[in-house]
């Protein structure tokens, strides 16, 4: 049997055996009272991941791209204008969704590896007129995450729905809905949740569900958030199958994110993603994503001079670790880290030392141990 990998790509993150457990359980009826109890604590719990008190929490079996489907289609309708701010790979697929459906869109672009300022979602509203707003909080291809509170600020008043994709950001990086005002978060159960892939997430608020409802009809059957509004209020009524183990683990898993705290979850990836940075820069590495919009959850990481793409990430995953490539415009050129969900700190500190291992069967050089002291360091080890 091969060596159990640490896996620190940009998602899916590891999974803890607390929650794989509760996946390994026998399968339930989909509507009987250990899946309902289940689903209503998960979707109880999961508006306070987000700090949402009033809005409508949806757990449905898919993927980070049905949630960002799912989000456009129920709050833009016939005659609706869409802005999409894309900092790279996700927001334009947002954009192809829209094209997908015939929805009007634009889309606001900035450099990879930075994020649209306030400023330009300023500049860009005075010009033209928006019903619906979407951008991407941590873009997983180019590690940059966008400043949403900031975003939130220059859309309050201008009647536009706001919504954020937090595939790769919710329960690693704060939204807070209300406060904020944004009125659909969606995202997916296998990052910063921590939980096997397998459900698409959302939450829309009061706002967002009265667009739903004013909508004659949706352009698409599985994927209108009405149909599965009766069943997230009453898991026993049925309208598809759902994943019940999948559901039943991510209900573990909001309970675990809910007694280590939000707020603690938050600062302990900002802890981590400041430890890993700091052993990799002490081992030559550089980070493509501006320093001004580094995001607490994945990095994606530039190679020292001479060290070849394809062997580093063949000779780490030997030393025990999965990194990703990068994708489109950074493929070859950088790795992708991720360090978020129920990561720990002995799995930081043994991921730094992997890649030391591994620079040293390359025959790179570098100080022996420079990486781990560094690591240690902001750990307090």
């Amino acid at each position: 049997m091969s060596q159990e990998k640490l896996l620190l790509i940009p998602g899916p993150s590891p999974v803890v055996p607390r929650i794989l457990d509760v996946l390994a359980k026998p399968t339930v009826s989909h509507v009987g009272p250990d899946m309902v109890r289940d689903l209503k604590e998960a979707c109880e719990n999961l508006k306070k991941i987000v700090f949402c008190e009033n809005g409508e929490p949806f757990i449905i079996s898919g993927a980070g791209t049905l949630s960002m489907e799912m989000a456009i289609l129920n709050t833009a309708g016939p005659g609706d204008r869409v802005l999409v701010l894309s900092q790279g790979y996700f927001g334009q697929r947002m954009a192809d969704i829209c094209r997908a459906f015939g929805l009007e869109h634009d889309v606001l672009e900035c450099e990879w590896g930075k994020s649209v300022t306030p400023r330009e979602l300023e500049q860009r509203l005075r010009a033209k007129n928006y019903n619906v707003v979407v951008c991407t909080h941590v873009d997983t291809a180019t590690g940059a995450c966008a400043p949403v509170e900031e975003y939130s600020q220059v859309l309050d008043k201008t009647g536009a729905l706001f919504i954020v994709d937090g595939v790769c950001a919710t329960g690693g990086v704060p939204e807070r809905m209300d406060a904020w005002g944004i009125d659909v978060v969606l995202t997916a159960a296998q990052k910063c949740l921590g939980t096997p892939p397998g459900l698409s997430i959302l939450v829309l608020s009061e706002q967002a569900m009265e667009k739903r409802r004013s909508l004659a009809a949706v352009p698409a059957y599985y994927s209108d958030l009405l149909r599965w509004l009766p069943i997230m209020h009453d898991p026993s009524k049925y309208f598809s199958t759902p994943g019940v183990n999948e559901v039943r683990a991510f209900a573990e898993a909001t309970r675990i994110i809910l007694e280590e705290g939000v707020e603690e979850r938050f600062e302990r990836h900002d802890l981590h993603a400041e430890a890993i940075r700091a052993g990799l820069a002490a081992l030559s590495f550089g980070f493509f994503t501006d320093p001004d919009y580094l995001a607490a959850t994945l990095s994606v990481v530039r190679y020292p001079d001479g060290v070849d793409d394809k062997a580093f990430r063949a000779g780490l995953y030997e030393n025990g670790v999965v990194v990703a490539g990068g994708l489109a415009q950074t493929l070859g050129q950088v790795f992708r880290m991720g360090h978020m969900g129920n990561l720990s700190s002995a799995q930081v500190k043994f991921a730094i030392g992997a890649v030391e291992k591994t620079l040293q069967g390359l025959g790179c050089p570098f100080k022996p141990g420079s990486g781990s002291e560094a690591v240690n360091k902001v750990l307090k080890a």
